[in-house]
């Protein structure tokens, strides 16, 4: 349902957005139809820098644009005041007018000078990848939770950027002490855009309450579901990997599914059944990208804060990706982040290559070699699927006790939990209780030792 939901909004085609006044541009809604893609390419290989911009072109028709051209300069450094230089912004400008594009979106983040100082030449709407992945986050946010976290980022983001009509941010409003405004208009007062910027700083303060106090609900869910032996494993990769499609495949949910990038974002915790009779948690996060935007790490800190507790990490790794290996990089530095500033342990990793359906035969042989203990799966045909279950099951075993119990009838929790956290060896029934002879987990042996039977062997 939220497939069709998504897909049911179309864009209006022939309608220009072109400004008569570039300023307008914080105060109209984003609106993607015809674009133009900029990059500079200042490091790395010029398949890097390719393979950015072919990212960036998905990320402009995730948001609902048509991509008409694409342009990419070979520079040291982005220029100061343009991005891409005056004479290379007046390339652009006449891309612009041949090809009748109404937005240009530059693949880095833009400064406000740099922004203004493009929009200026170009004469139509100038946004940076930044503000394409945040208007994408405002798309797919469905939750209440998400939908504060990419306000916030938005208003932190947008806070430096704003502008007005003309002279219209500059008027004050009225103040005591010494001017000559006539009545209610004396003193320097407070201007348009220093009103406006408070009013943002306010709302952003409101909104980091209300994180917080979300915050502590998602703190006590996870405590629930760490205090019992249910391992957690948290799924994490670069956006549109294949993340959702993999824990459908594992748990046989019915997560949103859609090739796009972000197309979901917020976490969905599934509970799985291994080959043994174990049960495991697994926990979907956010996708990453390359250069994802600060005001996203930060906003949904809490979000990410799920990787931390995790008992392992499923790292998805997409094979038919040009470049995968720099797609595992960008991940692992966030997660790296999120690890150090939560002053916690990292836990284990396992990759697992995705899409091997899709990818090149050559490229996986090459990925084999080079992930060593990876997973090789295809989510969408099953492939692999049932080998990464019992991998799972191996990784996740931790050293059993053998117990021999007589637990009282009247204690039917402890015989369902030996049930759900152990493996039944005998069971039987007798006057005083039931009998189980079982293998379980040190924690429940430690809970059931009031009721040996006989002496535990391990």
């Amino acid at each position: 349902m939220q497939l069709e939901d998504r897909t049911a909004l179309r864009r209006v085609a022939g309608l220009s957005t072109e400004l008569t006044d570039v300023t307008e541009v914080e105060y109209r809604q984003l609106r993607l139809e015809r674009v133009v893609l900029v990059g500079v390419w200042t490091t790395g290989t010029a398949a890097q820098a390719e393979s950015s911009m072919t990212e960036l072109a998905a990320l402009a028709e995730t948001a609902g644009s048509e991509v008409l051209e694409a342009l990419m300069q070979r520079r040291d450094k982005p220029d100061a005041a343009t991005y891409i230089g005056s004479g290379k912004a007046k390339e652009v400008r006449d891309i612009v007018l041949a090809t009748g594009a109404d937005t240009v979106i530059c693949d880095g983040e833009l400064t406000p000078a740099q922004l203004n100082a493009l929009e200026k030449v170009v004469k139509v709407k100038v946004i940076d990848r930044t503000a394409l992945i945040l208007d994408i986050f405002a798309q797919h946010a469905t939750s209440r939770e998400g939908k504060a976290q990419v306000a916030f980022a938005q208003m932190e983001y947008m806070l430096p950027r704003l502008r007005g009509w003309g002279e219209s941010m500059s008027r004050q409003a009225g103040g005591r002490a010494g001017s000559n405004g006539g009545v209610g208009l004396r003193g320097p007062g407070e201007t348009k855009i220093e009103t406006d910027r408070r009013r943002i700083r306010e709302r952003m303060a409101k909104l980091r309450r209300e994180i917080k106090g979300m915050k502590q609900a998602r703190d006590t869910k996870r405590e629930q579901r760490l205090s019992g032996t249910v391992p957690s494993i948290a799924i994490v990769g670069y956006t549109n990997a294949g993340k959702s499609s993999l824990l459908n495949a594992l748990t046989g949910s019915g997560v949103l599914v859609q090739n796009a990038l972000f197309a979901t974002l917020d976490p969905t915790t599934r509970k799985s059944t291994l080959e043994d009779g174990r049960e495991i948690v697994l926990t979907d996060t956010v996708g990453f990208v390359r250069h994802l935007p600060t005001q996203l790490v930060e906003a949904f800190r809490s979000t990410l804060e799920e990787v931390t507790d995790a008992a392992l990490l499923l790292h998805v790794v997409d094979g038919s990706d040009p470049l995968p290996i720099d797609q595992i990089k960008a991940v692992r530095e966030v997660i790296t982040e999120v690890v150090r500033e939560q002053d916690a342990k990292m836990p284990p990793e396992l990759l697992v290559v995705n899409k091997i359906d899709a990818a090149d035969p050559v490229q996986l042989t090459q990925l084999r070699g080079l992930l060593d203990g990876a997973r090789f799966v295809s989510a969408k045909t099953g492939e692999g699927i049932d080998a990464l279950r019992d991998h799972l099951a191996e990784i996740l075993s931790e050293p059993d006790v053998l117990v021999d119990v007589l637990v009282p009838y009247t204690r039917g929790d402890l015989v369902a939990r030996i049930h759900t956290d152990g493996r039944i060896v005998k069971s039987t029934h007798e006057e005083e209780g039931t009998r189980v002879e079982a293998r379980v987990p040190q924690s429940l042996a430690a809970a059931l030792v009031e009721f040996t039977a006989t002496v535990p062997t391990a």
